[in-house]
């Protein structure tokens, strides 16, 4: 796996890339809040004794998005998680790709059946739009 990048953390926290940066926060965010399930556990059956599950970093990291330094802390919180817990590991893995794609899937745009009266909008997450027409009497 390739290390995430402060740089990378930095920016997400920051909202930068608009929706897609914030949805590929919300879904690291979303990814440490699951059961840690590292290789040796407390006597309660917890998380790791002294291991971060990654969510003080998150939160640390999203009260203050430039801090190099939380950023820091979460990718080392990540890295060492990801070590312990093969399957955090490969959801990383998953997000980390799609982070750096900058989409969370595969869009297909497909316009068909004749002529199209209105507007038409091809790409991906659109939010918050608003179609004002005005309506044409044909006399």
């Amino acid at each position: 796996m390739d290390p995430i990048t402060v740089a990378a953390l930095t920016a997400l926290a920051s909202g930068v890339g608009g929706d897609a940066g914030r949805q590929a926060w919300q879904g690291l965010a979303a990814l440490v809040r699951r059961p840690f399930r590292g290789s040796s556990t407390d006597d309660a059956g917890g998380v790791t004794s002294g291991i971060s599950s990654g969510e003080p970093e998150v939160a640390e990291l999203e009260n203050d998005p430039a801090d190099p330094l939380r950023a820091q802390a979460l990718a080392t919180a990540l890295g060492v998680r990801a070590a312990l817990d093969g399957e955090f590991r490969a959801l990383l893995e998953e997000w980390w790709q799609s982070a750096q794609s900058g989409s969370s899937g595969e869009v297909r745009n497909s316009i068909s059946g004749g002529t199209q009266n209105g507007p038409v909008l091809q790409g991906r997450d659109f939010s918050s739009l608003t179609f004002n027409t005005s309506e044409r009497r044909e006399r």
